[in-house]
């Protein structure tokens, strides 16, 4: 979104936030333990697969992955594919894939898998990642299967159905491609037993990762805000009607409550007896700037500026 040239002034000369308040924070709670079961599941069934697929948000490239996932599936040819590029800014693509580079992943592909951008691509390297790899005890098998395994909500399930459209033609079954014969083997959302910091913990209920109400929508959305304003994404202002940028999320959360009629009455006692009067639902307009945000309408962003600049997450944990 572009503000006119006087509320962009304004904006330029706010006082955002330097840094978003971690303490006191659990991150713990929010991620479950019984993802671990997963994880076994996968590597009982690695001796059936010829090449991974990772999935990942292209809004967080360089955080939030699974580090489990490296140290045990790692033997086996490995793509990343990074998906919903349509929400994510990528004017920094070519950083990021040094970035990645640098930790041992040459093998990227950016996708949208609703739109099926990019998504061609993927065959025809998982195709030459195997032929260039020691298939052992499967070089009879004339088939190819692959494992598709990702944190929750990345779009893996998007991806599968959007390889069977492109060279199928129809979607939902296990088979992606005829020629050379391959299947999918999908596996659940596995997040990593121990986050690697508060703040990456932030991007990944951002993303979807985490269910909302373990971290509190209100929480989120201050720390959306204060990512917006950082990064000067300000298309929340024209999307709610607000007269100005703003970095204090209860008036923002206010002013989108009203606007979108998401108020409650509460009964307040007063010296003369109760009184209704009517409050914003600031729960209620939370999760409306969240989703807004997850569906693009506030413009694309990218959560991994900090570690793409040589800032790691702060508050790393112990």
């Amino acid at each position: 979104m572009r503000l006119t040239p006087r509320a962009l002034c304004s904006a330029a000369q706010a006082a955002w936030r330097e840094n978003f308040p971690l303490c006191g924070r659990d991150v713990a709670r929010w991620f479950p333990g019984h993802m671990a079961k997963g994880l076994k599941k996968m590597q009982s069934s690695l001796k059936l697969v010829d090449c991974i697929i990772e999935v990942h948000d292209a809004r967080i490239p360089l955080s939030g992955r699974n580090p489990l996932f490296q140290e045990t599936l790692g033997l086996k040819p490995h793509l990343l594919v990074l998906n919903k590029m349509d929400l994510a800014d990528l004017t920094e693509q070519q950083k990021i894939m040094q970035h990645l580079e640098g930790e041992g992943l040459k093998n990227v592909i950016f996708t949208n898998c609703v739109k099926d951008e990019n998504v061609k691509q993927i065959i025809p390297m998982v195709t030459e990642l195997i032929g260039r790899s020691h298939r052992y005890h499967r070089k009879e098998n004339l088939e190819y299967c692959i494992m598709v395994i990702g944190v929750p909500n990345v779009g893996k399930s998007s991806l599968i159905n959007s390889l069977r459209r492109q060279h199928l033609r129809k979607g939902k079954a296990t088979r992606v491609s005829e020629r050379p014969l391959m299947f999918l083997l999908d596996t659940p959302g596995v997040l990593a037993p121990r986050i690697e910091s508060v703040e990456t913990g932030l991007k990944l209920a951002l993303c979807g990762t985490v269910l909302d109400h373990l971290v509190g929508e209100e929480t989120m959305a201050d720390y959306l805000l204060y990512t917006l304003n950082k990064h000067q994404r300000f298309g929340y202002v024209q999307h709610y009607g607000l007269g100005s940028a703003c970095d204090n999320v209860e008036r923002v959360l206010k002013s989108v409550a009203v606007k979108l009629g998401k108020t409650q009455k509460v009964k307040v006692l007063t010296g003369t007896g109760n009184v209704n009067i009517i409050q914003p639902n600031y729960p209620a307009a939370a999760r409306d700037f969240l989703q807004t945000f997850r569906r693009g309408l506030l413009g694309s962003v990218m959560l991994d500026l900090d570690v793409l600049r040589g800032h790691p997450p702060a508050e790393t944990l112990p």
